[in-house]
């Protein structure tokens, strides 16, 4: 079951889903409207041949940051990590699922290539994996609209919500984007 606005605004008046800062406006008819950070992590391709999954990446990406006179500009075939402006929490009985504006999917923005779920226990700003498959190049402004959250609730309460010690949750409490940390396993 996919939670209405009705439901959405009684979870985030008991603390029970956390969007913050809530812009005005950004709860919608079942979902809530994310804005996009300041913070690019653009990846530097000419300081290594490959990717191997099996190493750590960090030394390809460098941070940029976006202002509103001088946006962040997206190259066609380009591929950058974003974040949400907001810090979201997600409770062990509900699951949320980001995806894009489709006033930006009609222009060639793409706001995930996978990572459009979000699991029960999640916590910190979401990172999105920001590509333009159109001709021309895409501003993005720190602020916009970028993306859309809504929630599904579910049969019973994980056992083993995302951020439990076992799990070996690595973006947990994120706030910047953040590269891959596939290497760690």
């Amino acid at each position: 079951m996919i939670l209405s606005d009705h439901t959405i605004n009684e979870y985030l008046a008991d603390g029970r889903i956390v969007v913050s800062p809530l812009g005005a406006g950004c709860v919608q008819p079942a979902s809530i409207d994310v804005r996009l950070d300041k913070h690019i992590l653009v990846f530097r391709n000419s300081r290594r041949p490959f990717i191997d999954v099996r190493q750590d990446i960090s030394d390809m990406t460098e941070m940029e940051i976006a202002c509103e006179d001088q946006p962040f500009m997206l190259h066609p075939g380009e591929f950058v990590l974003g974040s949400t402006l907001e810090h979201v929490e997600v409770p062990d009985d509900l699951v949320a699922r980001l995806e894009g504006k489709s006033s930006l999917g009609r222009i060639g923005l793409l706001i995930h290539s996978t990572a459009g779920y979000v699991d029960p226990g999640w916590k910190g700003n979401l990172t999105l994996e920001l590509s333009n498959v159109a001709n021309l190049p895409i501003t993005l402004y720190p602020g916009m609209r970028i993306g859309q959250l809504s929630f599904a609730k579910l049969t019973t309460p994980a056992d083993v919500p995302y951020g439990s010690p076992q799990l070996g949750s690595k973006y947990q409490n994120q706030n910047l984007p953040t590269a891959s940390r596939i290497h760690l396993g």
